[in-house]
C-alpha cells in the first residue's frame, strides 16, 4: 500500500533539505501534492542540432558533441568557468557563472555528451550557460520521448541545485512507486462518455508524455476533472441551500405591484426585464432563500426590475432595504425611486453616512414599527444599530464593493435571511459566472429599452485634439452637456500622462467664462465639495464636467451626450465600459471619445479597438478575462476562489462547459453520490472538500 500524505521528505531523490526548500517555495509538503505538481510547458528533445545550424532565435537547443578544453576566468567577484564545446561542424563555449569544485572534476575531456540549455548569441557567437549535460550513454537510458517536461521554478531552487532534473526524477520515482495504488476519481460512465483517459495514464503521460498527443490527452482529463470537481461542489452548495435555507414566502402580488405596474411604469418593460421578473417572483414564492445576481448592461432598466421587486416584498407586508456603494450612488437611486413612486402611497428613507441624528432617529423609528417601508442607503444600513421590523429583501447593487463579511450581515436583520437581490453592470463572463458566482442563480437583462440609441465611439490621438475640441462646441451649441474623465490625480514622475489640474486649466482656456461653465469632481475633495459641483452638472448650470473615474458607476444626467477619455490607454477594457454608460441615457445621439498618444501596447491596441467595435457588455468581459485573467476581474477578495492548477477559465471554457453540464446530470441524478456507480466520485470529493478551504470565500 502507498500512503499519498508521505511527507516529501521521505521521497527517493528528495530527502530533508531539498524537501524544505520545495515547502517554503512551492507549498509542496507530501507525495500528492508533488504528484499533482504539473509542468508548466514542455521541450522537443526528440531533435539534436549541429552547432553549424544554430541561429541567433534558436530558443533551447540539444547539441551532441564533446569538451575539448575547460578554463577558470577571473571576472570582478570570483571566476567563471568556461569550457569548449565541439562536435563535427563547430564549437560553442558553455559557462559556469559560479565555480566549485565537483563541478569542474565533473567534466570529462573527450567523452560524448548531449548537452540541453538556453543559446546566448553574442558579438558573432553562441555559448550555452548552465546546460543540462548527460553522458551519451545515460543519454540513452534516461530519454524514455521527445517530450520533455519544464516545472515552475525559483531563483533560490536554482541556487540550491533544484533544478528541473532533480524534481523530474524525484517525480518518476514517485509514480513507479505509487502507480498501482493511483485511485480513479470519476465513474466509468464519465471516462466512457467523455472519452478520457484513466487516471494513471493521465498522470503518467502529464509528467512522461510518449509524444503530443498522449500530452493532450492527459492535459484534457486532468482539465475536466479539476472543473469537474469545482461544479460539484458549487452546484451542491446552491441544492443545500435552496434545500435547507428556508426563506420567507412572498405567496402574493398585491395592489402596490399591480397599481405601479398598470399606471406608474414610464416605458413597457421589455421582454428580457419580463423575464427576469418571473424569475425572481418564482425564487420568492417558492419557501426557499433567494440568492440572486442580476446582470444587465449600464442603462438596461435593472432598477425598475428591483423596485418592482420591492413592491412584491410591500405587498407581503415586508420591508425592503437597498444598498449602493457610493452616497453619490445611493442619493442618485433614492430620488429615482422617489420620483417613480410619488404618485403612491409608499414611505421611503435615505441613510448614509452624511444622514443627521435628527434624520437618523426618525428613520429608526419607521423602522422599528413598520412605518417606513423602503430604505436606500449605504454601508450606514450594515450598522447594528439600524434594526427592522420584518426585514424580508435586500438589494445590493454594484456587489463586488462590498465584501463577504458585509454581505452577511445582512443575512442577520431578521429571524430568517432576507431574499437577496445582487445588482450589478459590470458584466461577468459567462465562464466566470459559472464558475467563481456557480452558486449564485444569475439572471441577465440582454435587451436595451427601445429608442436608445446605441453610443457612437470614436479613437482619436492627441495630435486631433482641437478638432475634438471643435466637436465639442458643437455640441454644447445644442445644448447638451460634456464628461472629460482622465486617469490621475496629481504628477507621477515616471508617468507622461496628462493630470487632471493640466487638462482642467487647458479646458478654462478653450472654453472660458461667461460662455462656458466647467464643473471639476476628483478624489481628494471633500465629499460636500463633490456632491456640489455633481449637482451643478446635474442641474445644467455648467456645460463640462472634468473629473477622475469617481464618475465611474452611477451618475445619471440624460442631457450628458458626449464623454471624452484622455490617456484612454491607462484605462481597463470594464472601466472604459462603464463610463461610456455614463452617456446616451437621453433620446439624442451620444458620443465616446478615447484619446491616447501614439505609442500603445498590443493591449491597449485591443482595449481601444474592442471598444470601437462593440457596445456589447459581455463581448468586452470575455475579451478583458482573455487580457486579464479571472483573479483581477473579480476584485482582491474573490481572486483567490479559484486556485486551478492546470486548467485556465478562458483557455478551457470548451472544457468548463462539459464539466459544468456534466455535474448537472449527475447532482439531478443522484444529489449524493449515493449509488454504486459514483462512489470514486464521492470519495474524490470528499478528499478534496477535506484539503480545501477555498470554498469558504465564494459569496
Amino acid at each position: 500500500m502507498f500512503d499519498f500524505d508521505t511527507h516529501i521528505s521521505y521521497l527517493t531523490g528528495i530527502g530533508p533539505a531539498k524537501a524544505l526548500i520545495l515547502q517554503k517555495e512551492l507549498g509542496l509538503f507530501n507525495a500528492n501534492q508533488l504528484m499533482n505538481f504539473f509542468p508548466n510547458r514542455y521541450v522537443d528533445r526528440s531533435k539534436i542540432f549541429a552547432v553549424s545550424e544554430l541561429k541567433a532565435d534558436n530558443a533551447e537547443v540539444q547539441l551532441k558533441g564533446v569538451i575539448t578544453e575547460v578554463k577558470e576566468v577571473k571576472q570582478k567577484r570570483g571566476s567563471r568557468l568556461v569550457a569548449t564545446f565541439r562536435d563535427e561542424s563547430g564549437s560553442i563555449e558553455l559557462v559556469w557563472f559560479r565555480v566549485n569544485r565537483w563541478l569542474k572534476a565533473g567534466l570529462r575531456i573527450n567523452e560524448t555528451y548531449v548537452i540541453f540549455g538556453k543559446l546566448n548569441f553574442f558579438n558573432g557567437n553562441f555559448s550555452m550557460p548552465h546546460p543540462d549535460m548527460e553522458l551519451e550513454v545515460n543519454y540513452k537510458l534516461n530519454i524514455v520521448s521527445g517530450l520533455q517536461a519544464i516545472y515552475p521554478s525559483t531563483e533560490k531552487m536554482s541556487a540550491k541545485g533544484l533544478n528541473n532534473k532533480v524534481i523530474s526524477k524525484a517525480i518518476q520515482h514517485l509514480i513507479k512507486e505509487a502507480h498501482p495504488f493511483i485511485q480513479e476519481t470519476l465513474s466509468d460512465e464519465i471516462i466512457e462518455e467523455h472519452g478520457l483517459l484513466s487516471k494513471k495514464e493521465a498522470l503518467v503521460h502529464i509528467h512522461f508524455p510518449k509524444n503530443q498527443e498522449m500530452l493532450a490527452k492527459a492535459q484534457r482529463r486532468l482539465k475536466f476533472e479539476e472543473l469537474f470537481f469545482i461544479q460539484i461542489q458549487l452546484i451542491r452548495n446552491k441544492l443545500v441551500r435552496k434545500d435547507k435555507i428556508k426563506g420567507f414566502v412572498f405567496e402574493q402580488v398585491g395592489d402596490h405591484f399591480n397599481d405601479f405596474y398598470h399606471s406608474g411604469l414610464p416605458f413597457d418593460l421589455t421582454n428580457a426585464q419580463k423575464r427576469v421578473l418571473k424569475e425572481i417572483r418564482s425564487d420568492m414564492a417558492s419557501g426557499a432563500h433567494m440568492n440572486r445576481l442580476l446582470q444587465g448592461d449600464v442603462g438596461a432598466g435593472k432598477t425598475i426590475v428591483a423596485l418592482l421587486t420591492m413592491l412584491i416584498a410591500l405587498d407581503n407586508n415586508f420591508q425592503t432595504a437597498m444598498l449602493a456603494p457610493t452616497a453619490i450612488l445611493a442619493s442618485q437611486h433614492f430620488q429615482a425611486l422617489t420620483t417613480l413612486l410619488s404618485p403612491f402611497d409608499i414611505s421611503i428613507k435615505l441613510l448614509t453616512g452624511a444622514t443627521g441624528v435628527k434624520e437618523r432617529r426618525v428613520i429608526h423609528e419607521g423602522l422599528e414599527s413598520g412605518a417606513l417601508q423602503i430604505l436606500i442607503g449605504t454601508h450606514a444600513i450594515l450598522e447594528d444599530k439600524v434594526v427592522f421590523k420584518n426585514l424580508g429583501l435586500a438589494i445590493i447593487d454594484e456587489q463586488h464593493r462590498f465584501g463577504v463579511a458585509q454581505r452577511s450581515k445582512m443575512w442577520m436583520k431578521n429571524t430568517l435571511p432576507p431574499h437577496v437581490l445582487i445588482m450589478t453592470a459590470t458584466p461577468i463572463p459567462r465562464t466566470l459566472a459559472m464558475s467563481a458566482y456557480g452558486d449564485l442563480d444569475v439572471s441577465v437583462i440582454d435587451e436595451l429599452p427601445p429608442g436608445r440609441k446605441e453610443v457612437q465611439t470614436v479613437h482619436r490621438f492627441d495630435s486631433a485634439r482641437l478638432r475634438v475640441f471643435k466637436f465639442m462646441r458643437d455640441e454644447i451649441a445644442k445644448g447638451r452637456q460634456i464628461y472629460i474623465v482622465y486617469p490621475l490625480i496629481e504628477e507621477s514622475e515616471a508617468l507622461d500622462y496628462k493630470d487632471l489640474q493640466d487638462g482642467y486649466e487647458s479646458i478654462q482656456r478653450e472654453f472660458p467664462l461667461p460662455d462656458y461653465r466647467i464643473s471639476i469632481v476628483h478624489g481628494k475633495m471633500k465629499p460636500a465639495d463633490k456632491e456640489i459641483e455633481m449637482q451643478r452638472f446635474v442641474k445644467g448650470e455648467t456645460q463640462i464636467m472634468v473629473a477622475t473615474t469617481v464618475i465611474e458607476v452611477g451618475v445619471n444626467v440624460p442631457n450628458a451626450s458626449v464623454m471624452i477619455i484622455e490617456s484612454a490607454e491607462r484605462f481597463g477594457l470594464s472601466q472604459l465600459h462603464q463610463l461610456r454608460g455614463r452617456v446616451g441615457r437621453g433620446a439624442d445621439q451620444s458620443y465616446c471619445v478615447l484619446m491616447s498618444g501614439v505609442k500603445l501596447s498590443n493591449d491597449s491596441k485591443t482595449r481601444l479597438e474592442t471598444m470601437v467595435r462593440t457596445s456589447d457588455g459581455f463581448e468586452i468581459a470575455e475579451v478583458d478575462l482573455k487580457l486579464r485573467g479571472p483573479g483581477n476581474l473579480m476584485g482582491t477578495q474573490q481572486s483567490g476562489v479559484l486556485n486551478l492548477k492546470i486548467a485556465d477559465l478562458v483557455r478551457d471554457s470548451k472544457e468548463l462547459h462539459m464539466a459544468r453540464n456534466t455535474a448537472l446530470g449527475l447532482l439531478r441524478e443522484d444529489p449524493n453520490l449515493v449509488s454504486p456507480k459514483n462512489s470514486p466520485m464521492k470519495k474524490a470529493y470528499q478528499q478534496i472538500h477535506k484539503r480545501t478551504s477555498i470554498w469558504a470565500n465564494i459569496s
